[in-house]
């Protein structure tokens, strides 16, 4: 195909101001990254925290998305993972340094010198981008482009907190249901496992969003489950949460923050700490969580739920998401 010399795209100028609407030169691939040809992206809570400034030192003028969909239309001189025509996953983890101790340890994930798609590295609210070959997946075909974005962090976010939650545990609670966690509870209940949705209060149209997904329970995050829960996963960024969801689980339970921004904790009594409970963090992604889930996902099948917008719609998506008028996921649909 013609590859035409501009693009369309949605620039943040800085944090704090809409998206503009701008026709920028598209991108000469480096040896190592493929050029694509944007087909959807998805709108996540962390290109929020980015807009917003809670995520400091972005790249600046910046494209945001991280949950990229899209064709292969050129090949760097070294890329050998793909080729013309190939569609492509593009997720938040942009490149590593592939030498500092982390990195060493095979926890790519917590590199100390990570390029982050969409934060440090320009990402997919536009026509075309150019990722890092070695950082991206082939996609399962049997999602089409909108719908398959989300996965690419939604997803992948999800079950890695839903691994670190660990494997003996027969109840589980989300807090938040927005994209991450309705795809987290579809893994749940595939694996046998009584979900538990906690929401904003007074939000029923979430909590029958999750009782249709197959949660057993859906509540305020106000209120007690009606049984102990024996791991908890937080999505909604913030903080007290964290003891709310101590409250709720089980000794020896384990309490998981799943986002990268989270509003400040408040001090709890160690009481709902104590009897071998554990609360801790996920850090980013690695390449092999991303093999994994996508192997999983369509043996599940995982069916994301999605809200669609025009490109130029960016910063409407944006809105919405932070107003809590999402159900499911965003995407921007480019095709």
């Amino acid at each position: 195909m013609t590859i035409p010399k501009t693009m369309r795209a949605m620039v943040l100028s800085a944090p704090g101001q809409p998206l503009a609407f701008q026709e920028l030169p598209v991108p000469v691939p480096d040896p190592e990254q493929v050029l694509l040809r944007v087909l959807a992206c998805g709108v996540c809570r962390t290109d929020l925290h980015v807009a917003d400034g809670e995520l400091p030192h972005p790249r600046l003028p910046l494209i945001l998305g991280h949950e990229i969909v899209g064709t292969v239309v050129r090949a760097g001189e070294t890329v050998e993972k793909f080729r013309v025509g190939d569609r492509v996953g593009v997720p938040w983890l942009g490149r590593t340094c592939g030498v500092c101790r982390p990195c060493q340890r095979g926890r790519e994930n917590l590199c100390d010198a990570p390029e982050f798609t969409g934060y440090t590295l320009n990402g997919g609210f536009a026509e075309y981008t150019a990722a890092d070959q070695r950082y991206c997946f082939p996609l399962p075909p049997a999602y089409d482009p909108a719908h398959a974005a989300p996965l690419l962090c939604a997803g992948l976010i999800g079950y890695r907190s839903y691994r670190l939650a660990g494997t003996e545990f027969d109840t589980l609670g989300l807090y938040g249901f927005g994209a991450a966690a309705h795809i987290t509870a579809q893994i749940a209940v595939f694996q046998h496992k009584r979900v538990y949705a906690f929401t904003a209060p007074g939000d029923a149209e979430a909590q029958a969003f999750a009782r249709r997904l197959g949660a057993v329970w859906a509540g305020d995050s106000t209120v007690m489950p009606p049984e102990e829960l024996d791991a908890a996963i937080i999505f909604a960024p913030v903080g007290p949460l964290v003891p709310a969801a101590l409250r709720a689980t089980a000794k020896g339970g384990v309490v998981v923050c799943g986002g990268i921004h989270m509003s400040d904790i408040p001090g709890f009594p160690y009481d709902i700490l104590w009897g071998e409970r554990v609360v801790r963090s996920v850090a980013n992604l690695t390449r092999a969580d991303g093999e994994e889930f996508l192997a999983l996902a369509p043996q599940i099948p995982v069916v994301t739920e999605i809200e669609p917008f025009p490109l130029e719609a960016a910063g409407e998506a944006l809105d919405r998401l932070r107003q809590g008028r999402i159900t499911g996921a965003a995407v921007l649909v480019l095709e």
